[in-house]
């Protein structure tokens, strides 16, 4: 098959997905409730959020779990006040906050497309590893960027704010693994290995 209708198959969205994406994007939603805890001057807040954007990316993959952020983002470009703090999209986006909000979808599809690289067998700590790497290190690089937009901070400012966040942020890594284990192991399936799609679209 022509690798440019394996991939568009590969990316395709069926109803299904679409139900899981917006459960996903209701859970970050839900998760913006409690509201924020701001710590420090440069006024971006500690929210659970993060929390559904690792969780959207473990368990539904890259396409999947970014589209659940995507559905969120829209929604909170579009009015709602759905962030936590009951902050809109454009209220973030014009804030010190920006960077971070934007930095949502590559992070789902950084831990989504990496997970799917673990599958079939969800393993914890590469999962808290992958956590990590596209929970932390992918938003926190969005972050600084938006600080040092947004904050007018140098570079070497705008990354030492992150250092707040870390405790916390480890801490959702390693709920989300602990989470995603437990779903994977009850749901196989949810993500298909990128091996095992290749090897199919190889076949049809």
């Amino acid at each position: 098959m022509d690798a440019k209708v394996g991939a568009r198959r590969r990316w395709a969205v069926s109803a299904g997905d679409l139900t899981q994406a917006a459960v996903f994007a209701a859970l970050i939603a839900a998760l913006g409730l409690p509201g924020t805890l701001t710590i420090g001057p440069s006024g971006v807040p500690i929210t659970v959020q993060t929390l559904g954007v690792m969780l959207a990316g473990s368990i539904l993959g890259p396409r999947k779990g970014a589209l659940a952020v995507a559905l969120f983002a829209i929604l909170a470009i579009a009015g709602l006040p759905i962030l936590a703090g009951a902050r809109t999209g454009l209220v973030s986006l014009a804030s010190p906050t920006a960077g971070f909000f934007v930095g949502w979808l590559p992070a789902a599809v950084v831990i989504g497309a990496l997970t799917a690289l673990m599958m079939p067998r969800y393993r914890v700590l590469w999962g808290i590893v992958i956590n990590v790497v596209g929970g932390m290190a992918v938003i926190y690089a969005f972050g600084t960027v938006g600080l040092m937009i947004r904050a007018d901070l140098s570079w070497w400012a705008a990354l030492s704010t992150n250092g707040i966040y870390v405790a916390g942020d480890l801490a959702k890594a390693v709920v989300t693994a602990l989470v995603a284990a437990q779903v994977h192991r009850a749901r196989p399936g949810l993500i298909a290995p990128w091996g095992r799609r290749r090897a199919a679209t190889a076949d049809d």
